[in-house]
């Protein structure tokens, strides 16, 4: 049974790796007196945690300390060596790593999962949660079912809750390099859009592209199955709304 929204959370110590010397410190350092998001996922290196789940909190951070967060937790059943290199590969400067190498605080969160038909023994079902001074403000739990859901506990979706925001849902096809295409997604994330980012490469041909979008150009948008098209379409999209909005 995990703990519910209200309920504090655990007190548990953790061991963490830095450099060549050991960091201990306990949930209380952690979670007194700050307002933090803490995310779980069930493994360092694991395809969802490495392409999408850790890399959305880290390029949102700044957006969510613009919400009043103090701080991003990204927990994990793995021992410090493992979540240090992993860190390091992928790049997270900002979101603290915490590893739960004895899946302690997990299982008094109650959300430690038998995943020995993966050969991975225990590890933490994958959820999200806004914590304030050390009580659970609001739980993003996957859902129950087969497979590793992940629906909710996605970087987007806790940020529009502190904004209070709907996320809006995109797709864009891009192109490694493109710089219309990072642009165009430096539209979308200061509208707080939610996207699925398609990256056409491994000798993804302009003729792929076309029969996959009907256009020659990257980046191509949609909007909910809709083509809005270039990043200069996007642009114009979203000052239509704003002007809509404000009529």
């Amino acid at each position: 049974m995990s703990l519910q929204e209200g309920q504090s959370v655990p007190q548990a110590s953790f061991r963490a790796r830095e450099g060549t010397a050991w960091k201990d410190f306990t949930s209380q350092e952690l979670f007194a007196g700050k307002r933090v998001v803490l995310f779980s996922l069930p493994g360092a290196y694991t395809p969802t945690c490495s392409s999408s789940h850790l890399p959305r909190y880290e390029q949102l951070y700044d957006r969510f300390r613009a919400a009043g967060i103090d701080a991003i937790y990204c927990v994990s059943v793995n021992d410090g060596f493992v979540m240090e290199a992993w860190g390091r590969d992928q790049g997270a400067e900002k979101v603290q790593l915490v590893p739960d190498g004895n899946g302690d605080f997990t299982r008094g969160m109650g959300f430690l999962v038998d995943k020995q038909d993966l050969g991975f023994g225990q590890r933490s079902w994958r959820y999200a949660a806004v914590i304030e001074d050390g009580v659970i403000e609001k739980l993003f739990v996957e859902p129950d079912q087969p497979g590793d859901p992940f629906e909710v506990s996605d970087a987007d979706t806790v940020l529009a809750y502190l904004t209070g925001r709907t996320p809006l849902e995109f797709s864009l096809f891009t192109k490694v390099g493109c710089p219309h295409c990072a642009r165009a997604k430096a539209l979308l994330d200061a509208e707080g859009a939610v996207y699925e980012e398609i990256v056409l490469t491994g000798g993804v041909s302009q003729r792929s592209l076309e029969t996959v979008t009907g256009q020659k150009t990257a980046p191509q948008v949609y909007h909910q199955g809709e083509r809005i098209g270039t990043a200069d379409e996007l642009e114009a999209w979203f000052a239509a709304r704003k002007v809509a909005a404000s009529a």
